[in-house]
């Protein structure tokens, strides 16, 4: 494999990392094009918090189910070809979730746009190993790096230039967050490495269905469900929130502080995540920022609340990327897919219950600050959980 890999020439390194760049930010970008846009379609389409909950959490809940068929995918199809599906998929469903005024159409696309999205995440980390044998830690942090500037652009963007450009309707804004995604399929079609094989052997994994009597995966998906709940709950009842407490004109800055606060733990991880992932002390200390942040959204106001969103987007950032480097770190290159479908499937199942009893909280209670007190709770699991990184130590 070393001298596979030290034959690659420069431009087939460049381009695959371009590709996994451009992957990474296509999962974030159709997704996080909603909260932006949730006090237009609840005004629209009359929606209740419950009903909001639920269509964050739907993406999250796909995450979960289609996860491990995107490993099966992966094995039938290969690399390339899955990842082509994930994104055609996102993209198709994206877009037309806004080309009927009803809810469960726009369920309906959601849940499609989220099958697609689950089935680029399992490709991702395969891709990695398989397009850049020699160099794993590159392309993981380089395909974090674009999931998280797809975080922040559709949030930053769509009010001052998207809903501008398509005279104030969120349908058409989901439709131009699409149109980037079908882009990158069509690159990743043409351009996408073929697989280097120095055995004879393909590309194609015999097994993939996960081993779910891995005590370790189940701890840490929900290590990672806490922190995927934490970041999806609180994009999708800040705007709401905040106009309820009458402060508007934070939202925005408020979604976008949660948002690039996760770029500077981008950074930092890249020059000391070989020091942390290991490490117990990380997640304890994130944890309890997120606890923290999530009171200071709550009971502050103006800049404290962007303050507040900021340090949340940091912390979940950290175990974000710490998380992620354990399927290839700990996994054979033909495993990788099925710990990560396992990972994926327990985290996301975990995430998609919180943003529904978040709203179910608010509608039952009346009060708004209700549906922070699970994200804390978030927190707190997460806190309660970090020992069980001890276990993979070796």
């Amino acid at each position: 494999m070393n001298r596979a890999s030290r034959a690659l020439p420069p431009s087939r390194t460049l381009i695959s990392l371009l590709l996994l760049w451009l992957a990474g930010v296509a999962l974030r970008l159709t997704i996080l094009a909603v909260p932006p846009a949730i006090p237009l379609i609840h005004d629209e389409l009359n929606l209740s918090a419950t009903q909001i909950g639920i269509l964050t959490g739907l993406p999250s809940m796909l995450f979960a189910f289609a996860a491990v068929p995107g490993s099966l995918l992966i094995a039938r199809l290969g690399i390339r070809a899955a990842l082509v599906a994930g994104l055609a998929l996102t993209a198709i469903g994206g877009a037309l979730r806004g080309t009927l005024a009803d809810v469960f159409w726009l369920y309906a696309m959601t849940v499609a746009m989220g099958a697609g999205v689950a089935i680029m995440q399992v490709t991702l980390p395969p891709a990695v190993r398989l397009w850049l044998p020699e160099r794993i830690g590159l392309g993981t942090a380089v395909y974090t790096n674009g999931l998280l500037i797809g975080e922040i652009l559709p949030v930053a963007l769509m009010f001052p230039l998207v809903l501008p450009l398509v005279g104030g309707s969120w349908q058409w804004g989901f439709v131009v967050w699409s149109m980037p995604v079908a882009i990158i399929a069509a690159l990743v079609m043409l351009l996408a490495p073929q697989p280097i094989t120095t055995n004879g052997s393909t590309q194609v994994r015999r097994r993939w269905w996960p081993d779910w009597r891995n005590s370790l995966i189940w701890r840490l998906g929900i290590m990672l469900g806490t922190i995927n709940a934490t970041y999806f709950a609180t994009n999708a009842f800040i705007p709401d929130y905040l106009r309820s407490s009458r402060q508007d004109e934070w939202i925005v800055d408020a979604l976008t502080g949660l948002n690039v606060g996760q770029l500077p733990a981008s950074i930092f991880l890249l020059a000391f995540a070989s020091r942390l992932e290991l490490k117990v002390w990380p997640y304890v200390t994130c944890g309890l920022l997120c606890v923290i942040a999530t009171g200071g959204i709550v009971f502050g106001t103006g800049v404290c609340v962007v303050a507040a969103a900021t340090v949340q987007g940091f912390a979940a950032s950290i175990i974000l990327i710490l998380v992620l480097a354990l399927p290839p770190l700990l996994s054979p290159p033909d495993d990788v897919h099925r710990v990560t479908a396992a990972m994926f499937t327990i985290s996301y199942s975990c995430a998609v219950l919180v943003p529904v009893i978040s709203g179910v909280a608010w509608d039952l209670t009346g009060v708004a600050s209700t549906a922070f007190l699970p994200i804390a709770l978030c927190g707190i699991m997460l806190v309660i959980l970090a020992p069980a990184i001890n276990h993979v130590r070796r």
